[in-house]
């Protein structure tokens, strides 16, 4: 069939017409928010969580609530691999077969994941989980997990026997960059300030494929350890790759830790990274310094 040069032109308007309307955010990476049951207020952190993340620009974020305490957990089938990056902030009871059958998959696959502050709690005897955060703590974890890790000059991997799992007083801390070139962490000062918080330490796991991104030194003045705990980390699992944040406590409805603007850049940063493999987004103007801290 021939068209007339007019008719023609009309097509291509059209055409053009409808791709105009195409939503920016058709090009945004889909997030998903795993919550429903932890030890810490999810309620609270939740929509903050989706509110910093939606903020970049970058994400579409959903939240999938796990049912309540006796709840039926079976019917918990989040659609992982519609997302490019799953961020749990979940630590309850442990999930059916099948959904922890679809996020190793997912994961594995190529998709992102992020694990935040008591999410490195959950599923101690999922042994797939504990290889994808690289440590955890808590759930009765001991040596049995994997090394715990800390860092003196470089990080050593501590086989001796012990728990998983401990954190002293909360307070503000320092961070210190360990890997300034990773995606994640460049342009970050060498050293900032972190809002108080709980500074975990004696994580433990396989810590296998693992980058330490930042440590804090937990001092024994804060009822810490007396060494340099590693606190932000990458996992390169499967295809996929992981970020892990074991800052972010709350208590209850105060998330002082979570306001704190190197919690939020570092938490869009990697999940952009976990989603992607690379980080667009610059570094801040009122990123916390190595004296003060910087807030919301």
């Amino acid at each position: 069939m021939k068209f007339t040069p007019l008719f023609s032109a009309l097509l291509s308007l059209t055409a053009a017409l409808m791709l105009s309307a195409v939503p920016v955010s058709g090009a945004q990476l889909k997030a998903l928010i795993i919550d429903g049951r932890n030890n810490h207020d999810w309620r609270s952190t939740t929509p903050h969580l989706k509110k910093v993340l939606e903020e970049t620009g970058l994400f579409q974020v959903d939240v999938a609530t796990a049912p309540a305490k006796d709840g039926d957990m079976n019917s918990f089938r989040p659609k992982f691999s519609d997302y490019s990056v799953v961020i749990s902030n979940y630590n309850g009871e442990p999930w059916s077969a099948e959904t922890k059958s679809a996020l190793v998959n997912h994961i594995r696959g190529g998709g992102g994941f992020v694990s935040i502050h008591a999410a490195n709690n959950s599923f101690p005897e999922w042994k797939e989980y504990n290889e994808m955060i690289g440590v955890g703590g808590w759930g009765d974890r001991t040596e049995k997990w994997g090394p715990r890790l800390y860092w003196e000059e470089k990080l050593v991997r501590d086989s001796s026997p012990g728990r998983g799992g401990s954190h002293g007083d909360q307070h503000v801390f320092q961070m210190i960059t360990r890997s300034p070139e990773h995606p994640i962490m460049k342009g970050l000062p060498s050293v900032w300030m972190h809002a108080k918080d709980e500074l975990y330490d004696r994580l433990r796991g396989p810590a296998e494929n693992l980058t330490v991104l930042a440590t804090a030194y937990s001092d024994q003045i804060t009822r810490g350890t007396g060494k340099h705990e590693p606190l932000l980390f990458s996992i390169a699992y499967g295809k996929g790759r992981v970020f892990h944040t074991a800052l972010g406590h709350n208590n209850g409805a105060d998330i002082t830790s979570q306001r704190c603007i190197g919690f939020i850049t570092t938490l869009q940063r990697g999940a952009e990274w976990a989603a992607t493999g690379k980080v667009t987004q610059k570094v801040p103007e009122n990123f916390p310094t190595a004296d003060a801290v910087s807030s919301r």
